[in-house]
C-alpha cells in the first residue's frame, strides 16, 4: 500500500483528523477529495489560525473503531482560491459532508468571502503508529472511550 493510499484509507474512514503545526494540534472535520485532506477554516467554521501561512503540516490519523493513533503523515498545504481548478470539487464535497450547515444555500459563497479552503496533500513521509515516537511527537489530547 502506498503512503497516499494509507492516508486516504484512514482519512475516508474518520470524520476527524488532527492537524499539527505551530506547536499546536487541531481536531478538524474534513473531506478526502482526490488526493488530499480538504478543510475549510474561519468565517464561522472551524478555526485553524495561520493555516494559510504554513507550507506543510503533520496529519495525525486515528482509527475510527479504536480511536488510537494509526499513522502520522507530512502534508503540503495548498490554498484553494475561489475559481481555481480545485474550488468546485473541494467546496462541493465539503458542503455535502458538513453536518448541521445552517446556510447550505449560501455556504460556498460565504466560504469564498470569509474563509480559507485548503488541501493538505500527503507527502511520501508516513509513519505508522507502531513506529511513532510519541515522546517526541505528542498527538491530540487523549480521547476517552
Amino acid at each position: 500500500m502506498t503512503a497516499t493510499n494509507l492516508v486516504a484509507e484512514l482519512a475516508k474512514k474518520s470524520g476527524l483528523v488532527w492537524i499539527a503545526y505551530g506547536g499546536r494540534t487541531h481536531a478538524v472535520w474534513h473531506e478526502w477529495v482526490g488526493d488530499a485532506v480538504c478543510v475549510v477554516s474561519g468565517g464561522g467554521e472551524q478555526r485553524l489560525p495561520g493555516i494559510a501561512d504554513q507550507s506543510s503540516v503533520r496529519l495525525l490519523l486515528r482509527s475510527k473503531t479504536t480511536r488510537a493513533l494509526a499513522a502520522e503523515a507530512d502534508a503540503r498545504v495548498e490554498i484553494v482560491p475561489p475559481g481555481s481548478e480545485h474550488w468546485d470539487p473541494v467546496t462541493t464535497a465539503l458542503k455535502a459532508g458538513r453536518l448541521n450547515l445552517s446556510d447550505s444555500d449560501r455556504a460556498i459563497e460565504r466560504w469564498a468571502a470569509e474563509s480559507v479552503v485548503v488541501r493538505l496533500v500527503p507527502t511520501d513521509r508516513v509513519v505508522v503508529a507502531s513506529d511513532v515516537d510519541d515522546t517526541l511527537h505528542p498527538t491530540a489530547p487523549p480521547l476517552s472511550g
